[in-house]
């Protein structure tokens, strides 16, 4: 599943448009919308959305032994 695709379902649970996430990650609706279509948000930018949306972004690469390597 795409960033693009995760952002607009985190959008429908917290009840918001995706132009009020873009808004309280303090992007103006224009400009999250082009990252949207590029998928090009950084590790950094997405911590804010979910600090921003009152989330927690946990990003991660677990080994098939199950051992994470975490940020």
């Amino acid at each position: 599943m795409s960033v693009s695709e995760q952002l607009k379902i985190l959008c429908v649970k917290l009840g918001i448009s995706v132009s009020e996430l873009g808004r309280l990650s303090g992007k103006s609706p224009q400009a999250f919308s082009q990252k949207m279509k590029r998928e090009s948000f950084t590790v950094d930018e997405l911590k804010k959305i979910a600090e921003a949306s009152g989330c927690k972004y946990i990003g991660a690469f677990e080994l098939p032994n199950g051992e994470k390597v975490e940020y």
